[in-house]
């Protein structure tokens, strides 16, 4: 699966967020976008009406892999069209892929039609892999998205069974088409790797995640610790022999500006300072 097409689908009926709760215009969609600050520690999740449709999904562990790409990018609509096993949200292979993600599947509906799936969705962005002589423009997913991010639609991607992609029925009823781009001699991808990649770049065009931190952030060293370090590094050098205090010949402060440019932290200074008495004790002395 190396591409795909977006199209603008409108229906009669109310349309209906997340949670099935109607809302009658465009500007409920973006609205629907906005929630209430998260609290401390809280997961930023499932708060986008962003819907992702399976089309004929033959294998199990593709809706699980699926499910697991969706969340961590936070979104949580899922509805398959006609897969071919009727229980797949239950499956074991499903399960074991979802990875933790098994809330998306209990979440997810199964529906009989495309035109169900797309119930309540203002643009609709389907992926095709093989090539049409007649069917909706192709763009690459980011440029698209830079511009849908800004439109107040209610947006699902649909995507097509794993042997056969989608048909042109499905293909035709969309508006705009997304390719991924991919290395042109071998442009296949698997069904959870398109989702996931869509659903990146989906999620980047709508502002993404902030990256945490994985670990505290340095204490640099002040003045102090600073003067303190050259200090015992020279009345260690003395002791050795290395540097002669009747001709220094600027050698500490060629070590001073040194420290500075590495912009040491208090740790590191400990750590220099450490060598510095066991080079002392090496060289006769104790403290």
């Amino acid at each position: 699966m190396s591409g795909g097409g977006c199209g603008l689908w409108t229906t009669k009926s109310r349309r209906r967020d997340n949670a099935g709760n109607p809302y009658s215009s465009r500007a409920g969609a973006a609205a629907s976008r906005e929630r209430l600050p998260w609290p401390p520690g809280a997961v930023h999740f499932l708060t986008d009406p962003t819907r992702f449709i399976l089309v004929d999904t033959s294998h199990p562990g593709n809706v699980g892999a699926t499910a697991r790409a969706m969340k961590v990018m936070g979104f949580g609509d899922l509805v398959l069209v006609t897969p071919r096993f009727p229980d797949v949200l239950t499956q074991p292979d499903a399960i074991a892929l979802a990875s933790g993600a098994t809330d998306i599947l209990e979440r997810a509906r199964i529906v009989a039609t495309l035109d169900e799936a797309l119930a309540g969705v203002t643009f609709a962005c389907a992926t095709a892999m093989t090539p049409r002589d007649f069917g909706p423009p192709t763009r690459a997913p980011r440029e698209a998205f830079a511009e849908l991010a800004r439109s107040d639609h209610r947006v699902a991607f649909v995507f097509g069974g794993e042997r056969f992609g989608l048909s042109n029925d499905h293909v035709y009823a969309c508006h705009l088409c997304l390719s991924i781009p991919t290395q042109p001699e071998y442009g296949s991808l698997n069904l959870a790797q398109a989702v996931q990649l869509l659903s990146y770049d989906w999620r980047q065009a709508l502002g993404g995640f902030p990256v945490v931190e994985r670990t505290q952030a340095p204490v640099e060293a002040d003045a102090t610790a600073v003067r303190g370090l050259l200090a015992h590094w020279r009345e260690m050098l003395v002791e050795i022999e290395f540097l002669d205090p009747a001709v220094p010949r600027k050698l500490m402060a060629r070590l001073h500006q040194l420290v500075n440019r590495a912009q040491v932290t208090t740790e590191e200074v400990h750590i220099l300072r450490g060598i510095a008495r066991q080079v002392q004790k090496r060289a006769g002395r104790t403290d």
